[in-house]
């Protein structure tokens, strides 16, 4: 039995993508395929299983360790260009997934299949996890910190310069003390210039992958952190080391508006 896969990168977080498989997949799959020396190589591998009557298709994300994750902003992005480009879809399309998370709307711009554009109703920020009390331990001068609930967990960190800080070390510091794990970001905002977004630098620590280029999902966490502490007004720009996603945070939910571009194609003998 052959699975074909796609994979896909939204700033530079990379997933392995396959549609309807012959088989479910399973975390033994995502720990061999997302290996970046014995396997393909990808920070995830997402499972999408399309459905009729026009019912939203349903996503599985894996971590690259094997673990399950309810959501990924710059996944399901991809998960929204690998199904335009299945389907051979063109100009402006609306498209429906379902995540562990819930249901996700996204619209996707896909005049260029090699790469697109996609704007994501990533659903209301919520009360996350509780604060990290041993930042000093760390080297870290923290200014204020906040817990969102994205559908994952994130713990937000503002800070005066994230790049002075090794993420992988603190980032698993931090998480090391949640049982359940979480997503670690330390933040800088910028003052903003008249006219301009207001722009904030994103370092990111995930769960289950550990650094990564970007953050979808840690992005609308940034800015709903950034607007609540009274930082930030209007749409951020959040800008990470893969590259810059635009963040809107409304009264009910949070918008995410990012590229996602098609790197490959792979079969897998199973």
């Amino acid at each position: 039995m052959a699975i074909e896969l796609t994979k896909h990168e939204g700033l530079g977080n990379d997933f392995l993508i396959a549609i309807d498989p012959a088989r479910p997949l399973t975390d033994a799959d995502a720990v061999s395929w997302c290996d970046r020396r014995r396997g393909i190589g990808a920070d995830g591998l997402i499972e999408l299983r399309t459905q009729s009557d026009d019912a939203p298709t349903i996503m599985t994300l894996f971590n690259a360790d094997g673990s399950r994750a309810e959501i990924s902003g710059n996944g399901v992005r991809c998960a929204g260009q690998a199904l335009v480009r299945r389907h051979g879809l063109t100009g402006a399309q609306v498209i429906d997934i379902a995540t562990d998370a819930g249901q996700r709307r996204l619209e996707v711009d896909a005049s260029d299949h090699r790469q697109i554009a996609v704007r994501v109703d990533m659903g209301a920020a919520k009360p996350g996890p509780p604060d990290f009390d041993r930042w000093s331990d760390l080297g870290v001068v923290l200014r204020r910190q906040l817990g969102i609930d994205m559908g994952n967990p994130h713990l937000v960190g503002l800070v005066d310069d994230p790049d002075a800080h090794d993420i992988a070390t603190v980032g698993s510091a931090v998480e090391a003390d949640y049982p359940n794990g979480l997503n670690v970001h330390l933040i800088a905002v910028a003052d903003a210039v008249a006219g301009e977004m207001a722009s904030i630098e994103l370092r990111v620590w995930e769960r289950g992958a550990g650094v990564t280029e970007a953050c979808g999902s840690g992005a609308c966490a940034a800015g709903y952190a950034a607007t609540s502490w009274g930082l930030a007004t209007g749409p951020v720009q959040v800008n990470m080391p893969g590259g810059a996603a635009v963040v809107e945070v409304a009264d009910d939910t949070i918008f995410l508006t990012g590229p996602a571009t098609y790197v490959a194609a792979v079969t897998v003998e199973d």
